[in-house]
């Protein structure tokens, strides 16, 4: 995996969770439930949870959703984090429902005697504050019309409001600098993170749909973290969740920051592919979520799941497991580059899904 040689944040602790000082890049996502109906969101987050997600963020509009906080701290495993707009003593009540974090729109939160406030309760209660701070929210960067101006002006409110918190002793920060623009959101997090050393929760807001938000969010976190920028990472997308946790890890494994525990390489398919590829790859992918434990393994289990003899068999030898198809209604299973049988294409992820999980058990033990 790779190591960051940047400059090292402060380490923040949340409900047992360290972000930054280097520490592997933690994933986050937020429920979409009505948080007044609390069983339903424990029951999101227990499959949020399942899926790997480290922290856990709810919004809290009304005193009502505020109540419900230590119901819902009781029934989890992850830290909870208060997402909190317009009203101040909503994040009050939070800190007495004992929260683990809160989350503040310098936007909507209203003058900064309130934010005094919420330092100075939440110092006491040791619960981090992240300042995060959106485009849409700050009134002075819609107005702005080109990205270096928005980006700085997202910068200096950031600045603005820490210098706040840091006035009453108050260090327990993180930040987030976001925007529907990756060259706006990119530049933001540049400047403050030559400015300040607290932990960056990175983000593209309002990034959209699956497909596209997926892309736009990938692209731009993309950025930040290979040139070392970032401690955690939530992706907004217009989604179940689970999917945003799901997109986090691969986007991390991809550039070799974090592990999922699985790397499954497939071809695009052409027509010498004799066999539905397509279903069998999604397929297996939605089967590998459901192993628990994956995340353990220092390095993840690389399965190769390929169409046909052209490039199958070299990508199959290469991977830890992997399936070639021989151009009819099956393919050559190897394991560790050798061939072991031939399995018949509707076997292939049951056949696999054991494979990985003897490998996984055995590897536990050892």
């Amino acid at each position: 995996m790779k190591f960051y040689k940047r400059n090292q944040t402060r380490k923040i602790n949340i409900g047992g969770v360290i972000i930054g000082g280097g520490e592997p890049i933690v994933v986050q996502s937020m429920t979409n439930t009505n948080t007044k109906n609390w069983k339903a969101t424990v029951k999101q987050i227990k499959q949020l949870e399942a899926v790997g997600c480290e922290i856990v963020r709810i919004s809290l509009p009304d005193m009502e959703s505020a109540y419900n906080v230590s119901k819902i701290k009781k029934n989890i495993k992850i830290p909870l984090v208060a997402d909190i707009h317009f009203d101040y003593k909503i994040a009050l009540e939070a800190i007495k429902q004992g929260i683990d974090k809160l989350r503040i729109n310098p936007g909507n939160i209203g003058s900064k005697d309130k934010v005094e406030i919420l330092a100075k309760e939440a110092k006491k209660a040791h619960i981090p504050m992240r300042v995060g701070v959106n485009a849409g929210s700050l009134k002075e960067v819609r107005n702005l019309f080109d990205n270096a101006s928005r980006a700085k002006a997202l910068a200096d409110t950031a600045i603005e409001y820490v210098e706040v918190l840091e006035k009453h002793v108050f260090f327990d920060i993180v930040v987030s600098l976001k925007a529907s623009n990756i060259d706006t959101t990119v530049q933001a997090y540049k400047i403050f993170a030559s400015k300040r050393n607290y932990p960056l929760h990175l983000g593209i807001t309002e990034s959209g749909s699956i497909f596209n938000g997926t892309i736009k969010s990938s692209v731009g976190l993309g950025i930040m973290l290979y040139d070392e920028i970032g401690d955690t990472v939530r992706l907004s997308l217009t989604a179940d969740p689970i999917e945003e946790v799901k997109v986090a890890y691969s986007l991390l494994q991809s550039l070799e920051l974090r592990s999922s525990g699985i790397e499954i390489v497939s071809c695009p398919t052409c027509s010498r592919t004799q066999i539905d590829l397509i279903k069998i790859v999604s397929d297996m992918e939605n089967k590998v979520t459901t192993i628990k434990n994956l995340r353990k393994l220092s390095k993840p289990i690389k399965v190769a799941i390929m169409g046909c003899v052209v490039n199958g068999p070299g990508e199959a030898k290469a991977a830890d497991f992997g399936i070639a198809g021989d151009g009819k209604d099956s393919g050559i299973l190897f394991k560790s580059g050798e061939i072991i049988g031939k399995v018949k294409s509707e076997s292939w992820v049951l056949k696999l899904v054991s494979m990985i999980k003897d490998r996984l058990k055995n590897s536990l033990e050892d």
